[in-house]
């Protein structure tokens, strides 16, 4: 029994170590199995060196038709789980068909890579950036090892970013007014607005604010909506009355944001809004829906 589980076990170790690895930031990705690992960040354009290293398994050789590393930009859809829309693909030989009788190291560079998409771990969709080595074989199964990496691209302050005034009501019953300071927030922003009460006829028990997240996947009668509420904030307790004004004030930071990602690959959207709620004495809710831009800005520490 342990000869037939040795017969499948590859007779090489592959690793793929960066040039950079010790210093470069690490950042935690989530893997498949719900483990969340250590791995580099890195943004477009930027250089990715580093060296893959084979070692055979002790008395054994390894016979192949060629080692090649790529680095991989890859779009997965779970409805669509085990098919993944390559929008990066890059390759380097790294050795011509031969044997392999003891550890080898080959040195890689992808210079400059355009890295447009961030790494996204979503609901139903995944956007990530791997290095998958290849030693190919004859009769037998191919030996592949890949190594995840992280990119995020940062975006500088935005020149023009306008507040946001909207009206809501009922006729006759309840008229308001708010105000958002803008409508572009990066990922530790602040929102900060108020809300003014110009006419209340309806017995309002409380308010909140909610930040929500829409992830749009697939395109036409395929499209698949998720709506996630990452955040609610109490503004009010109790019954305003007219004239009243009462003051926002919400901290991003403490909330897994990401930037606001549109039709990325034409596979995928994530959009942001916050959505201001009313519920009166007899539980009815009122609300009101405003979209908001998320980006990344550069963190100076």
């Amino acid at each position: 029994m342990n000869f037939i589980i040795g017969a499948f076990k590859p007779p090489c170790n592959i690793s793929i170590t960066f040039a950079d690895g010790r210093t470069r930031k690490q950042v935690p990705l989530k893997k498949e199995n719900g483990q969340t690992i250590m791995v580099p960040l890195f943004q477009s354009q930027e250089n990715i060196v580093g060296e893959v290293s084979i070692e055979p398994v002790h008395g054994k050789k390894v016979e192949h038709n060629g080692v090649k590393i790529e680095l991989l930009g890859q779009i997965e859809l779970y409805l669509d789980k085990g098919n993944f829309y390559d929008f990066t693909s890059l390759v380097r030989e790294l050795d011509v068909p031969g044997e392999i009788y003891e550890r080898k190291s080959y040195p890689f560079e992808f210079s400059t890579v355009e890295m447009p998409y961030e790494s996204y771990n979503g609901v139903n969709v995944r956007l990530r950036y791997i290095l998958k080595v290849t030693i190919s074989r004859n009769y037998v199964n191919n030996i592949v090892e890949s190594q995840d990496f992280v990119v995020r691209n940062y975006t500088p302050l935005p020149s023009i970013n306008n507040s946001i005034k909207m009206e809501v009501g009922i006729e006759d019953c309840l008229h308001i007014e708010f105000e958002y300071s803008k409508s572009k927030y990066h990922l530790k922003d602040v929102i900060i607005g108020k809300i003014y009460f110009l006419l209340v006829r309806i017995k309002i028990k409380n308010m909140e604010l909610e930040i929500r997240r829409r992830e749009s996947t697939g395109s036409g009668p395929n499209t698949y909506v998720e709506t996630e509420t990452l955040a609610k904030f109490e503004l009010m307790d109790g019954a305003p009355v007219r004239g009243e004004s009462i003051p926002v004030r919400l901290f991003l930071s403490p909330y897994e944001l990401t930037p606001t990602y549109r039709n990325i690959n034409n596979k995928f959207s994530v959009k942001y809004y916050l959505n201001l709620v009313l519920v009166d004495e007899e539980d009815r809710r009122y609300f009101k829906q405003q979209e908001i831009t998320v980006y990344r800005l550069l963190e100076t520490s």
